[in-house]
């Protein structure tokens, strides 16, 4: 695959099969991911806001309508920014807080990069070299493990930093910053055949979540993830994995990664008015008009939107026995796990 900030789904459909399907898949409606999103209209009804988005509608001659933000027009830029508070975080930015995250994980600072000040009030930073230690009481493994959460993640410049979502800058493997490329350099220090290091990668990536609003976005933020695995198997083992490795990982990501109102917690604009009719014992129809509770209340635990689902990779599923157990997402709420 071409390196570069912009993941063509031209390269993704024709290199590796079935994997954009896997990437287009919503687990909540058991259908694909939509636009929600107008921006896109004016090419046509499948376009709309409550389309779906399919692969038809962005390869072939379609294959550059999605792109990152960066590469978009800027008053397309704007118009996101003003409709949907869409707001990009610098990368150095990112890196500060995920370091904060890790110093206290580590009980230490300054574990996978120290912070360089610059005169214009920004920081850059240099990455440490050598290889990363755990405190008493705590593995890599552990590590690895870790649950990590984006919260309206956009194209996820927290979970992997392939490029500033702010310049278009693209970061070279070694120098990445992201919650899930701190983990995966974790991994490939710690093991060295490549059957341990797919699993140790899948845990990663098990351990590793976010949501958004936007199709068009929350594609971008999963094409990433795929791209920065195959990445760095490509650094570790100097080949790219094989395709049922990436066709995993795509259905993790599908799973970690999902289409939601995080207000809510249901799939973005599913909530609504709801028409009853009862006929009583005269054969009398009584029509009555509910809104949703949860949309009057501010009540996130009321919505009759759809819930959104994911999956808790530490449990098995009580009907396969396999891992992965559905879960709805607001439930993490009410066990006060988030």
């Amino acid at each position: 695959m071409r390196i570069g900030i912009d993941i063509l789904e031209n390269e993704i459909i024709e290199q590796y099969p079935e994997v954009l399907e896997i990437l287009l898949r919503d687990h909540t409606t058991q259908k694909n991911i939509f636009w929600a999103t107008n921006n896109y209209q004016y090419l046509g009804k499948a376009y709309n806001f409550s389309s779906q988005i399919t692969a038809e509608l962005i390869t072939a001659e379609n294959g550059n309508i999605i792109m990152p933000r960066v590469q978009k027009d800027k008053l397309l830029q704007q118009s996101r920014s003003k409709e949907m508070a869409e707001v990009f975080t610098p990368s150095w930015i990112c890196n500060a807080q995920n370091n904060l995250i890790d110093n206290a994980w580590f009980g230490r600072n300054d574990v996978f990069n120290t912070e360089i000040p610059q005169d214009n009030g920004t920081y850059k930073w240099e990455v440490k070299k050598e290889k990363i230690h755990f405190p008493k009481g705590k593995t890599w493994q552990d590590y690895v493990r870790d649950t990590r959460l984006e919260m309206a993640c956009g194209e996820a410049p927290y979970i992997t930093s392939r490029y500033d979502s702010t310049t278009g800058e693209f970061i070279a493997v070694e120098n990445r910053i992201g919650i899930l490329d701190r983990k995966l350099r974790v991994v490939s220090e710690n093991v060295d055949t490549s059957g341990e290091w797919l699993k140790a990668a899948q845990n990663a990536y098990k351990s590793t979540y976010a949501f958004e609003w936007q199709g068009d976005s929350l594609l971008l933020a999963r094409e990433a993830m795929l791209v920065t695995f195959i990445e760095n198997y490509i650094v570790k083992f100097g080949k790219e994995p094989l395709l049922k490795s990436l066709c995993y990982i795509a259905y993790i990501i599908s799973w970690n990664v999902w289409q939601m109102d995080g207000l809510k917690g249901v799939i973005p604009d599913s909530c609504g008015g709801i028409t009853i009719s009862e006929v009583d014992l005269f054969g009398n129809v009584k029509t009555e008009n509910s809104f949703c509770k949860g949309c009057m209340d501010n009540n996130i635990f009321r919505h009759n939107g759809k819930y959104c689902l994911i999956k808790d990779w530490t449990k098995k599923d009580l009907t396969t026995g396999k891992s992965g157990r559905k879960i709805k997402f607001v439930d993490l709420l009410k066990s006060k796990k988030l």
